[in-house]
């Protein structure tokens, strides 16, 4: 039995018109663009990249920016071309069986799985834990936990993740609708904070643009595991700053731009999709971009790098303080409050579409891809996302496996990148309405910088990355490979070998029949 056996497009587009697990084309190039930015601006608008100038890039943060923007384009060109030509719910992972094969395929919906789970349950965490910083500012006294004896519950994860999830189960387009509210305005708060920055921007703050590095000092365990895989394998000892660090910001800030693969799950219930992706995508990629470009010049003029390295936890509200504004950080509470709100809407949808497409496939069980038949919707699937996502972030300190995310989506993005290759040389009759321009070069150059900032992440995080995997093949040889629909298809072809093979043989035995 092969184990890069792959899935033809066609079985692919007939699986996604199956009865009783079919989903409704809806969304327009609007709901995906508003998708993109609901997803990629949350809290991380105002935390992520104060953390990387501080620690890595300085105010060369922008560039980190830029860098993880291109990297960000390039691939989600590569799945704007997978995705029209393929327009169905799993992304990478629909991508990766057409191509690559099903254990391929597998690591990348096993990683996916990872990606999208870990993000949701992280920023449902964060979600509540800002909501107590919003009753704190507001006079009240709420706390974020609740002492359940052996084990303390974050309540505010499971409220958030029960509301968005009874929204999903109603209908991608009512949950899209709620979404474009919550989204346009933590748009305009974002802008609100970035021209009330600029009025602090002092010049000599962006100098030196791109600090000399320096060796953290450290020679411990905790410091070799919190430096990068190219350090560590380098032999470089723990440092920071530099052109080194420009790109182990960008690896960092790249959790900044997480979602968007995200958005090419929703193939299966866009209208028109040939051209309503590319043009969703790339719009809400475009915004995003400048959100954060703008976010960080004000972040990085207003006060110096080296006041921000100086605090436990720097952010865009420890900036306002050092300058002397103490009401912005009421404005920032408030709009990272409502920046998480939509991210976990997109990311609670992205994870049930990517376990539906896998459980259609039989490499999960079949019957988590059933749908309702008055919404359309994966209903039963989407709770069970929704119930185990609340009681990871509620029950659990689910955000020491940030950086997780960011090496799931990045290795997703690697294969998808090298997949477009092999969909062009499998399949030249295929016409996509998108196709990534420059023939091979910028597919190739994306699934380098991807590899590139990979081996920028921490070397513990890459250790919990093979562990993930391990449980991953594990659970493929126990259950996915035995239970592929696939199987079917394959014993059909052999079993009609065996019998032209038979009835070969019983010719031969009876034209030679005579001359005995």
């Amino acid at each position: 039995m092969s184990l890069f056996r792959t899935k033809p497009i066609e079985d692919s587009l007939a699986d996604a018109d199956e009865p009783g697990r079919r989903l409704k084309r809806s969304l327009t190039t609007w709901d995906l663009m508003i998708m993109g930015v609901a997803v990629a601006v949350g809290a991380g608008i105002f935390s992520v990249g104060a953390k990387a100038a501080a620690d890595f890039s300085g105010p060369a943060v922008t560039l980190s920016f830029v860098l993880a923007a291109l990297t960000c384009a390039l691939a989600i060109m590569c799945y704007a071309e997978f995705a029209t030509a393929i327009p169905v719910a799993g992304s990478a992972y629909v991508f990766t069986y057409a191509t690559m094969g099903e254990l391929v395929a597998w690591i990348i919906g096993w990683n996916l799985i990872l990606e999208l789970f870990t993000a949701a349950a992280v920023i449902a965490k964060y979600w509540g834990i800002y909501l107590s910083e919003v009753f704190r500012l507001l006079g009240l006294d709420i706390p974020a936990t609740i002492d359940l004896g052996p084990v303390d519950l974050t309540w505010g994860p499971l409220l958030i993740v029960a509301v968005f999830t009874v929204l999903l189960v109603m209908g991608t387009k009512l949950s899209a609708q709620v979404s474009n509210v919550f989204t346009l305005i933590k748009i305009g708060v974002v802008l609100f904070v970035i021209v009330a920055g600029f009025f602090y921007v002092k010049a000599e703050n962006y100098t030196p643009f791109i600090p000399e590095s320096v060796p953290t000092g450290g020679t411990g365990t905790q410091d070799v595991m919190q430096q990068s895989l190219f350090s560590f394998l380098t032999g470089a000892a723990p440092a920071q700053y530099g052109m080194l660090g420009v790109f182990a910001g960008a690896a960092i800030v790249f959790f900044a731009f997480i979602g968007f693969d995200v958005v090419a799950t929703s193939a299966e219930e866009v209208k028109n999709p040939g051209k309503t992706l590319p043009r969703g995508i790339f719009a809400g990629l475009a915004v995003v971009t400048l959100l954060y470009i703008g976010v960080s010049l004000a972040l990085t003029g207003m006060v110096s790098y080296t006041d921000l390295a100086a605090a436990e936890a720097p952010n865009l509200a420890t900036a306002f303080s050092l300058v002397g504004n103490t009401w912005a950080a009421q404005v920032i509470a408030i709009g990272s409050l409502i920046g998480l709100t939509t991210v976990i809407m997109v990311l609670l949808m992205g994870l049930a579409r990517v376990v539906l497409a896998m459980s259609r496939d039989g490499l999960l069980p079949r019957s988590l891809s059933r749908t309702s038949d008055k919404h359309a919707t994966p209903a039963r699937l989407q709770i069970l996302c929704g119930t185990l996502v609340a009681l990871v972030a509620g029950f659990t300190q689910v955000d020491v496996l940030e950086e997780m995310i960011n090496i799931g989506t990045l290795s997703a993005f690697v294969v998808v990148s090298l997949g477009v290759l092999v969909l062009r040389r499998k399949r030249p009759d295929l016409n996509p309405a998108f196709r990534v321009p420059f023939g091979p070069v910028l597919p190739v150059l994306s699934a380098l910088l991807c590899l590139y900032l990979m081996a920028n992440l921490a070397v513990e995080t890459w250790i919990y990355f093979v562990v993930w995997l391990l449980i991953g093949f594990l659970f493929y040889f126990a259950y996915g490979q035995r239970n592929s629909r696939l199987n079917e298809k394959f014993a059909d072809i052999r079993q009609m070998e065996r019998d032209e093979r038979a009835d070969r043989l019983e010719r031969e035995a009876r034209s030679a029949a005579p001359e005995a």
